[in-house]
């Protein structure tokens, strides 16, 4: 599948580009005809009173670079014809120079992460090179979703709170690192009989946390937990085996409040961390996650 997806964009691309040529050279020939002659050599289109266009045909110099241009493209199509695995005259493909800048880069980074092998991120914690370099991978490749200062953002998990959806220990966070995390909240909404129901069942959500509500509201709300206790536990503390978010703790990852929590059940939330095995070597990762564990536990390095 991955092989013909990989064709398919290439054929794509070239058929594309053999199509734009073709339409640059009808276009060409199209304008390359002398103009019908008329009494004055102009088109008939007059601006501003005396400004008129001249009907001249393209000037030969001009079509010849414009030929030289769309005839270098051809070669350079048949040379470096598309992308992925698709090769061209020259053996070049896109996926072939990915390789060989990466054997590069590797060769030269490798001396300096073989001094981490066969360390642990529980002993690399412990490193001050071991983070500092761990804190440049973060900053070049997961500041982006959890922020610089790792602190996240709505929808992005804080990595300095402690508060961990599937676990904090030095092998879940590699683990998270290494393949990625595929967070799944479905719409709860069809399980209630009524949006008075699902606003019960907020307000009962809020109460675990000691958060502002209506105490009526949630203690009606109870009954209406029972379909979230499946994921969070039925004392609303999460579960990380799924990733169950602890709801008594006020750390609300896609905003709290009661209108917050009342869009959680009606929507739900489709969350993914991608992974990131084939971007970093098990070094990386090692001294990656020696880092993000350093964050939540600053005391410990």
């Amino acid at each position: 599948m991955a092989d013909f997806v990989s064709d398919f964009w290439s054929y794509y691309v070239i058929v594309l580009t053999i199509l734009s040529l073709l339409f640059c050279l009808f276009v060409l020939i199209a304008n390359s005809r002398k103009p019908a002659p008329t009494p004055d050599n102009t088109t008939g289109h007059v601006w501003d009173g005396d400004i008129r266009e001249a009907n001249n045909p393209l000037p030969r110099w001009w079509m010849g670079l414009y030929l030289i241009c769309t005839f270098f493209s051809i070669g350079y199509l048949i040379y470096y014809p598309g992308m992925g695995d698709f090769k061209g005259a020259g053996g070049w493909t896109s996926i072939g120079q990915y390789h060989e800048e990466r054997a590069q880069v590797e060769a030269t980074l490798g001396p300096i992460y073989a001094k981490f092998a066969g360390q642990s991120p529980d002993q690399l914690k412990t490193n001050p090179e071991a983070l500092a370099i761990g804190q440049r991978l973060f900053l070049n490749n997961c500041a982006q979703c959890h922020g610089a200062d790792a602190r996240g953002s709505r929808h992005f998990p804080n990595l300095t709170d402690g508060d961990w959806l599937h676990g904090g220990d030095a092998e879940t966070i590699v683990e998270t690192i290494t393949e990625g995390r595929h967070g799944i909240m479905p719409p709860q909404a069809a399980a209630f009989d009524s949006p008075a129901d699902i606003e019960n069942t907020a307000q009962y959500v809020l109460s675990l946390s000691g958060s502002a509500t209506d105490p009526v509201k949630a203690q009606k709300g109870k009954k209406g937990f029972q379909v979230c206790a499946a994921c969070h536990g039925p004392d609303g503390k999460g579960n990380q085996d799924v990733g169950a978010p602890n709801l008594t703790d006020r750390i609300w990852l896609h905003g709290g409040g009661l209108k917050g929590v009342m869009h959680a059940i009606n929507n739900g939330f489709d969350s993914q961390m991608p992974a990131h095995k084939d971007l970093f070597t098990k070094e990386q990762i090692d001294v990656l996650a020696a880092y993000v564990m350093s964050l939540s536990n600053p005391k410990k390095n």
